[in-house]
């Protein structure tokens, strides 16, 4: 089989390899059909968060897939089943023409959900997942001014402004480096602002006659905008991290400030060990039945062959695309 792979830190390559059989109990063989870049998968590669085991497997880092089961040793998941997978990203193998997994790493979808749009499920899971965390049906902290900022619009944020509206917050902000991606942001009910020319904390003060926003979500992984996120939150307000760290040690924050505003502070990561993967089956659902826009993630393909290509695409914030897909020509 062909599948991208890292042979070192910061190159991609594509190759051959063996194909995967599933021999032990719970395994599965997923044929893909799409896989898509994270964000995290840009850290792997070059950043410095690589797990060391990983490097020159195939399909290495990545873990946002979709295919069809062609070989199995589970009960749940017969041959011909069509799966959306799930990997932890250290271990991930979806940029491969086929994946060996486990059958708690993958989620059923429906035989006629469309692979392209169910394969953002896995994107989507994961803001759900935190959005629950962040906004939780019961202990939050309230609307006093109705309003939600969110830095960052690429995937994740954008998921995250349609869900705040879901919960009934009445106005979101929006802040990005790029204008393409704010544009959607703006076609999706956001307000949106231009950083850096343009202060998230300053646009929610403005629009709140102050006092902050209710919940602040920090979705482009820069400690700058963790200490914005701070800035923007309104006292005993909510702020969430999701934005993956800059630095795998120890980080600036601005403790004082967070502390002043008796800010609470609620981080989100590990979906994949979500009993029962509840977020991913919900994200699967939410699409298939249209209950969330995932149309501007869609329409920027690479091949397999492409792979090395895409990855620098997306280290480059997409070049003002949403989201990077690679399809498995056949």
């Amino acid at each position: 089989m062909r599948a991208a792979f890292v042979p070192a830190p910061n190159l991609v390559q594509v190759g051959t390899f063996p194909d995967p059989v599933a021999e032990n109990d719970g395994e599965l063989v997923v044929e893909m059909t799409r896989a898509s870049i994270c964000g995290s998968d840009v850290h792997s590669v070059y950043h410095g968060f690589h797990n060391p085991e990983g490097l020159g497997r195939p399909g290495y880092p990545g873990h946002e897939g979709v295919g069809v089961v062609i070989d199995s040793r589970s009960g749940r998941f017969p041959i011909g089943t069509r799966v959306l997978t799930v990997p932890v990203g250290n271990i991930g193998g979806c940029f491969a023409e086929r994946q060996l997994i486990t059958d708690t790493q993958v989620v059923a979808v429906p035989d006629d959900a469309d692979d392209a749009s169910i394969l953002m499920a896995q994107q989507y899971g994961t803001t759900l997942f935190a959005m629950r965390l962040f906004w939780p049906d019961s202990g939050n902290t309230g609307m006093t001014t109705r309003t939600c900022a969110i830095i960052g619009a690429g995937s994740a944020g954008l998921f995250f402004a349609q869900q705040a509206r879901h919960l009934g917050f009445e106005r979101v902000i929006v802040s990005d480096l790029n204008a393409d991606r704010l544009a959607v942001a703006a076609r999706l009910g956001a307000e949106t602002v231009l950083a850096p020319d343009e202060s998230i904390a300053a646009a929610a003060l403005d629009a709140t006659n102050g006092v902050g926003a209710d919940l602040v979500i920090e979705a482009a992984g820069y400690d700058r905008c963790r200490a914005d996120a701070i800035g923007a939150v309104r006292m005993f307000g909510t702020v969430g991290f999701f934005g993956f760290p800059e630095v795998a040690g120890d980080a600036p924050f601005p403790m004082f400030e967070a502390f002043r505003k008796a800010a609470r502070m609620q981080w989100a990561s590990g979906t994949q060990g979500e009993p029962g993967l509840v977020a991913f089956h919900d994200a699967v659902r939410h699409i298939h039945e249209g209950r969330i826009d995932v149309s501007y993630c869609l329409g920027n393909e690479f091949s397999l062959e492409e792979m090395p290509r895409a990855m620098e695409v997306a280290r480059d914030q997409g070049l003002g695309n949403v989201k990077l897909t690679i399809r498995f020509d056949r």
